[in-house]
Formats: structure tokens, sequence, C-alpha cells
């Protein structure tokens, strides 16, 4: 079936240069551009309008021996197009058309991802005969293929595995009239549907759900790992009673439509209690809804979990322990900020402290401790119950976030006097949390009074270890690591796999700048130095920042250059 009149390992690139579609100076602009931004090298080439897409992969079909197609309406067999549930085909990019035999017609846009005709083949009990096409063909003739049918085969995929008396709502006030509004509107299968997705995305280990109206079905999201990832669409009609059961999961106005609406469900999953924060917002298509996954049992982890460097983790148990001073977390929102900082109260907690939190809102409980909501709707601001909790005779306050000037000056007042105050500030790195209390007004002599230490960081996917494979770093690779002479440098990605959702990742770690206010930065802090100053200091300190540490883990093998750009800027 392999055409012979091209050899497999000759690259797209020098095919396009020896047919005369594009030259060898422009097949190496595209070369380098690929390797910065990790995209196909048909993409680049089609952006520059220099090939377009159906000519780069006519070539990467025949480079494979397969036969290269143009999806029409009236190629796609309706009969057999559940063979492959909804949920896998939109995952692995493939439709399939028609079959013949024991033979299963399969549109595919990727020739080189053989895994994935393995998988598909297991999956349907049919020998694959690929075809390749263009991807925006996939994804036009999927949405026809599928639209409008109820596709029984990828619900039931969906849910494979998961047994519904594994989920219990918790009881609310209004738990008892849930059946009887149930009974009145026959939605007796919506309330199966809702209970399956959650406990799928508790299964998955997502964060959030997210639920999605267009115009002919609604689409239903998990946030993995940081990432989103599609994992089924369902036909309009089910979009209306499925937020309205959810909302009643969550004691809220049905019929209400118009205006966001916040709430709380508490369900048992498999014997333990996860919290879902619902929060709707009106659209052009209807309501969009996303549930915020806060699983009480594996989201508080201790210090030692957090995989701290050994250096930094003795650090930051440090600083936790300091009688008094301001200790900051930065990042941006998702990485991690509140856990870092429910892992030292899990620490710190015990009978002889007098420890309050003020949150916004309260992700985990515990015992002992003092949790505070933030009301801000009634005028329950940080600020002012931060002013209430200082009456309370605390020892540690953690305080959720540093938003505004008044709650700053309150936090470094309180350190100033006795108190440990933890908190969290969305800013890049380390450096830059000093500017930034700075330029809300904080005097220099008290932030350097205060500040006792600054922990930015960030978190990173690590790669797949189900498909994880060495390769050799290419120039621009070694060049980021630092790594310039002729030596080969191995580093490792993943290929892509059914465990990671074909990303090549799977799982997270942090990676951490730790920042100690000491006797000569607290000189500098007083001369209200600008962040280019005290970047120079550190950088004359040998004070290792996230891009470092990023870079180390890359080298490790345990992500890649790709996750860490992302995350962290490597300028």
């Amino acid at each position: 079936m392999i055409r012979k009149g091209i050899a497999k390992k000759v690259r797209l690139g020098d095919l396009l240069v020896e047919r005369g579609l594009i030259t060898a100076e422009q097949r190496d602009e595209a070369l380098r551009r690929q390797q910065v931004t990790g995209r196909r090298l048909g993409e680049i080439l089609a952006e520059a309008s220099l090939v377009t897409e159906e000519q780069t992969t006519a070539l990467l079909a025949e480079r494979a021996g397969l036969p290269f197609v143009r999806l029409r309406p009236g190629l796609v067999d309706p009969r057999i197009v559940g063979v492959v549930p909804q949920e896998r085909a939109r995952h692995y990019r493939v439709l399939p058309l028609f079959r013949l035999g024991d033979e299963l017609v399969l549109a595919i846009e990727d020739p080189n991802k053989v895994f994935v005709l393995d998988i598909l083949r297991k999956l349907t009990g049919c020998e694959i005969r690929p075809v390749v096409t263009l991807p925006e063909d996939i994804r036009r003739m999927t949405d026809e293929a599928y639209a409008g049918a109820e596709n029984p085969i990828a619900v039931a995929d969906f849910t494979a595995g998961l047994d519904e008396a594994d989920l219990e709502l918790v009881a609310t006030e209004t738990a008892g009239r849930f059946e009887d509004i149930a009974e009145m509107a026959g939605e007796s299968p919506v309330i199966h549907f809702v209970n399956q997705v959650i406990l799928k995305a508790i299964k998955e280990r997502a964060s959030d759900i997210h639920i999605e109206p267009e115009r002919k079905y609604f689409r239903i999201r998990f946030r993995i790992d940081g990432m989103l990832y599609e994992v089924m669409r369902q036909r309009i009609e089910m979009h209306a009673p499925v937020i309205s059961r959810m909302k009643i999961m969550a004691n809220l106005d049905i019929a209400e439509r118009r205006l966001p609406q916040d709430g709380r469900i508490q369900v048992l999953a498999q014997g333990r209690t996860v919290d879902l924060r619902f929060s709707s917002l009106p659209g052009v298509l209807g309501e969009k809804v996303v549930l915020r996954v806060l699983d009480r049992e594996t989201g508080v982890l201790s210090l030692d979990q957090l995989a701290l460097p050994a250096d930094t983790l003795a650090s930051l148990r440090g600083l936790i322990r300091s009688p008094h001073g301001l200790v900051l977390v930065t990042g941006p929102t998702g990485s991690g900020k509140t856990t870092t900082l429910y892992g030292g109260l899990r620490e710190l907690n015990s009978l002889e402290r007098n420890i309050v939190t003020i949150e916004d809102p309260v992700e985990y409980q515990f015992e002992v401790i003092c949790q505070n909501q933030v009301r801000e709707d009634i005028g329950l601001t940080f600020a002012r119950m931060l002013k209430h909790v200082l009456r309370q005779d605390p020892d540690i306050i953690m305080v959720g976030e540093i938003r505004d000037a008044e709650t700053a000056g309150i936090a470094v007042q309180a350190a100033l006097t006795g108190h440990l105050v933890l908190s969290t500030m969305h800013t890049n790195d380390a450096p830059s949390s000093i500017t930034r209390l700075i330029e809300m007004g904080i005097e220099p002599y008290l932030a350097s009074s205060a500040l006792i230490g600054i922990l930015s960081q960030r978190l990173l996917r690590t790669v797949c270890p189900d498909c994880a494979a060495a390769y050799f770093a290419s120039p621009a690779e070694r060049a980021a690591l630092g790594a310039t002479e002729a030596t080969s440098l191995q580093l490792r990605r993943g290929r892509g796999c059914e465990h990671c959702f074909d990303s090549g990742y799977r799982g997270r770690m942090g990676v951490y700048e730790l920042l100690l206010v000491d006797h000569e930065l607290r000189g500098i802090l007083l001369e209200n130095p600008s962040i280019e100053r005290l970047r120079d200091l550190l950088a004359q300190r040998s004070h290792r920042g996230l891009r470092a540490e990023g870079l180390q883990r890359v080298l490790e093998g345990r992500t890649t250059l790709e996750e860490l750009s992302r995350a962290v800027a490597l300028d």
C-alpha cells in the first residue's frame, strides 16, 4: 500500500523545494520559525502565503503512501459514523467515512500519528484504511455528521466505568423538592446525564467543567492540568434542562436567565466530599456555566508534596515559622498560590496558635483554623475584614489576595505589629512584587521592614509517562538551554496518547523562585529602587529565577521548552 516513489524519510520542507513550490531560503526560514514556535511547518508556510495547506497535506499523504481526498457531502455513511464515538472522533481529529467489508475507511489529518489508527482498530474491531484530508474538512464534516443525533455510543463511551451510585447530592434546605421538580419536568435522563458529567470530571482530575452553548449543540469541556479539552457535545435541546438541573442543585432561581448567578453544589463522590462552585453567564446563544471542582481530600497538599527543591523548602519553612512579618506568594491565576498557602497553614495548624484566614472564596476547610468568606456585595471586603480580624488576637493571618492599597496597608501594619501575615499577589516574579507594593502607596521603609520573603511560582505540565520519548535537541533548543557546544543533548517529550488527551502531557509540577529579604536587600528597598535595579542586584547575587528553575526541569526531562515558554517568559 505504501508507494515507493518518495522515500519516507524525506522531510516535507525538502519535498516542497524539490517540487519548486518554495525556495531553500524560504524553507530554512520556516524551519527556524518552527523551532521557536513549535507549530507545524505547513501552517507556517500557509500563513506566509507561500503554499496552500492543501498542497502540504497532499505531499504528506504522498510521502506516507496514502490517498489524499477532499471531503464533500454524501461521502459519509450516516449508518456507520457512530462506530467511532463523537468524543473520540473530535479528540483524535478523525472521521469515519464508510465501511468496505471488515475495513473502515477513516479520514485523518496527520498521517504520522500511527498510534491513533491502532487505538481505533481496537475500539471499532475493524481494519482501518486511512485517507488523508484537510483539518478544515474534518472539522466541517464532523459537525454535519454528528449534528442532530443523540449519538448514544458517544455518551456510553463518555460514561464508561462510571457508577452513578458513587455520586450523592449532599442535603440542602431545598433537597426535599428536587425529585418532585424532576418528575414534573420529566427530567430523570437529565439528572442522570448531569451526575455522569460530574463523576467523569472528578475521575479525570478536572479542575473546572465548562458547559457552552452553540447554535446546534452545546459543548462540554474539562480543564485538566491547566488546559481545556473538549470531552463531548450534545444536541442544543438538552442545554436548558441541564442548566436548570444544575441551578436546582445549587439552590438558585431556574427562571432567571438574564443575570449571572453564583452558587455552590456539594456532592459525595466515591465516599469523599467534593465542592462544586457554580457560575453562570448569560450569552447571545444562552447561558454558559462553569463548575469549579474542589476536591477537599486531594486539594490540600503538604509542603513536602509540592516538590519544592530541598533548599527552597527549608527556607520557606523558616519563613512561615517566623514570629512576625509579611510573606507573599505570587504568580498569575491558576499557578497554585492558594495550594501553597494551604500547605503552609496545614503545617502551622495547631491548638497553640490562633490562625485566621480571609478568603474569596474559602476553597478548602480546616479544623481549628477560623476561615472567613469575603462578601463584597454587602461591603465585607478584604480590608474591612482584616481590620476586624486584628481584634481577634490572631497569631497568623492569611489574606487570600492583596488587591488594593487599603488591604496592602493594613497587611503591612499587621506584619509590623507582631503578626505573621501570609498573602498572594498577581505579579510576574518576586522582584516585581516589591515594586508593586510601593506603587500601591506603601512607603519603602515600611515595605522593607515588613517583608521577609516572596515565593513566585508557576505550574508546568509534565511529560506524559505513557508516551514519553527521548530525542536530540535542535540547535535552537540547545541555545535556549545554554548548551551551544556541538555535543548532542537529549531531551524528552510526549508523542500523545489516549492517557493524556493526545497532548503529550499528564500531571503538573511547580517551579519556584524564593526571594529572602535580608539586610542588604532592605537597605536597597529604602532607596525606592526600580525593578531593573532590583533584578541587576539579584543577578549579581546568583539568584535563581523562574526561568533558570524551569530550564533545569527541561534538562531533567520532566517537561519541555514549549511548555516552559507557555508559562514563563524566556527573554
